[in-house]
């Protein structure tokens, strides 16, 4: 994506900060992903600017990186900037001292912003490099070790987290926060786990309306399923349009989850649509995933691949389709976005029917019409596919068509699980390591702990559904490097092949856009080592576990995945 701008953008590695030295330049580090719209924004207004590329490549050293490809700066960066802005999001641009230190970070910036940032950064590195690197090296020093605090019982913890969940619900809408909703699938998970296991009615509400206003409302793509990544309203009504695999791996587990719990066949159906659209819209010939489809069209319009003008819908939609589309889809009057409407049921069908003085079956009859004639019409537009294949997010969609496939009628599910399986173990395991992908000109990307801990998760659930010993082989083997390869005596750590300094271990892994790495896989070691009697691996997980209680009573919601594993711990 930008191969052709003027920027002499260089690659993110140890050399590149050694030259930084050699050089005595700060380095400008743009974080940034495919479906993202702020960061074709600013390549658009910036980065493809003959002025700041000449700024920026004569007076820092410039480097642009996928955050898919390393999760592991991304989320030192995203420390970083939200430690000193408070919060932080993509593109997300950082200056880093030559010494490898963080000093400055921001997200996106207009033009002439940006270029007074670089000026007033490059004038002060030049007359005080040795002040800056200092205080750069001294922001980014371990801040001092948590008071140890006795680990929770399990009951205990389950109540904190209940509580917490239900303090930071949002009882009208669904959801948690007041803000932008993001859907929180790490979190849902563990909360439908501990439901499941004792029922709480206030939580059961809660999750089911959540539930059901984020797959009746603007999250959802209603022609063809798919969930998009957030909505930019606390009402779940205006989404951030890029789709990514893992939230809808993870949702599509999620609804297949809270059918089972709740007995509702609609939940079925969501996620069955989900994976119907994982198959059609992000599906390689080779079985795996890609891991997203852009916010932007081909022309870099916000949302326009899924928005409809006036025009439009007068010529695809006939009087009859029409007027009972627009009731239940809201689509009258002054669109909500510039390149227009976005179908999305806000009335029911009842109240719609008794307007145009129809059945509630006739209205229905001709929504589906509607709907397949808009779908016709948007099959044929361009909606970019970043084609990445990231082992993790991977890991994530097996458990998902895992599940499926045990459903009646799941054999189309059961394939897809299958070929995903020989995918994953075929092509990124190599001499027993696990890559995080492989491109198409060969060149391969490491993987890290995410990628152990999803992969592992979804091996076992595939052979606990084909009842391949095999897998649960690999998987052990994949659970055991990953022991070796990140967990430290203070905790664990992202990657083994860090390029920035001071990686400190971290006892537990918060829950973020995906859940915690570490709690995923203390939950298949566990599982493992239940299976197969390896009581080191037990005392491993069990230990790791109960390294991160002094959290759990101010900050469980963020550390939900580990919560549903402490009753394992011995009391």
């Amino acid at each position: 994506m930008h191969g052709e701008d003027p920027v002499q953008w260089q690659q993110w590695n140890a050399q590149t900060l050694e030259h930084a030295r050699r050089e005595n330049k700060l380095l400008f580090v743009s974080i940034g992903f495919f479906s993202c719209y702020w960061c074709h924004v600013m390549q658009r207004e910036s980065f493809r600017d003959a002025e700041v590329a000449r700024v920026l490549n004569e007076l820092f050293i410039p480097v642009v990186v996928d955050r898919e490809l390393d999760p592991v700066l991304d989320a030192q960066m995203l420390q970083f900037v939200e430690r000193f802005r408070g919060s932080a999001g993509w593109p997300l641009n950082v200056f880093i001292t030559p010494q490898g230190y963080p000093i400055l970070g921001g997200v996106y910036f207009p033009r002439q912003e940006f270029l007074a940032v670089l000026a007033r950064l490059a004038e002060r590195w030049k007359s005080e490099p040795g002040q800056l690197s200092a205080l750069a090296a001294q922001a980014a020093r371990e801040p001092p070790p948590t008071a140890a605090a006795p680990t929770p019982t399990g009951a205990a913890a389950t109540a904190v987290l209940v509580r917490q969940a239900l303090e930071l619900a949002d009882h009208l809408s669904g959801g948690f926060g007041e803000q932008n909703k993001f859907p929180m699938s790490a979190q849902l998970l563990s909360l439908l786990a501990i439901y499941a296991a004792q029922p709480d009615v206030r939580l059961g509400e809660h999750l089911q309306l959540t539930l059901d206003r984020m797959a009746a409302l603007g999250l959802r793509d209603h022609l063809s399923g798919g969930f998009f990544r957030y909505t930019t309203d606390p009402a779940w009504r205006t989404p951030h349009f890029e789709k990514m695999l893992y939230d809808n791996a993870l949702l599509a587990t999620v609804y297949l989850r809270a059918a089972r719990i709740f007995q509702r066949p609609d939940y079925e159906r969501v996620a069955r649509e989900t994976l119907d659209f994982m198959l059609t819209r992000m599906r390689s010939p080779q079985g795996g995933f890609y891991s997203s489809l852009s916010a932007v069209d081909e022309l870099g319009v916000e949302g326009a691949y899924y928005l409809w003008n006036e025009p439009t819908l007068q010529t695809v939609l006939d009087e009859t389709d029409s007027a009972a589309a627009r009731g239940v889809w809201s689509m009258n009057g002054a669109p909500p976005f510039e390149a227009g409407f976005l179908p999305v049921p806000e009335r029911d069908f009842e109240h719609v029917a008794a307007e145009l003085k129809l059945t509630v079956e006739q209205v229905q009859q001709r929504v589906e019409n509607a709907r397949k004639k808009l779908l016709a019409v948007r099959d044929q537009r361009q909606s970019p596919v970043d084609t990445k294949v990231i082992a993790g997010w991977n890991g994530l969609a097996l458990i998902a068509l895992s599940e499926a496939a045990a459903l009646p009628g799941g054999a189309v599910y059961g394939v897809a699980a299958r070929e995903l399986r020989e995918y994953l173990v075929k092509n990124l395991l190599r001499k027993g390591e696990l890559l995080r992908m492989q491109a198409s000109d060969g060149t391969v990307v490491a993987g890290v702990l995410e990628d152990y801990a999803y992969v592992t998760a979804g091996l076992l659930r595939y052979a606990e559904w084909s009842k391949n010993t095999a897998d649960r082989v690999t998987a052990g083997k994949l659970v055991r490097d990953a022991w070796r390869r990140f967990h430290r005596p203070a905790g664990w750590v992202l990657t083994d092949h860090a390029v920035l300094p001071g990686q400190p271990g971290m006892a537990w892994l918060e829950d973020e856009a995906l859940p915690s790495p570490s709690a995923w896989l203390i939950a298949a070691s566990l599982q493992l080592a239940k299976d197969s009697g390896d009581a080191a691996l037990k005392r491993s997980a069990l230990d790791a576990l109960a390294q991160g209680g002094h959290w759990l009573n101010t900050q469980a919601f963020s550390y939900a995945s580990h919560v549903p594993l402490l009753v394992q711990l011995p009391r």
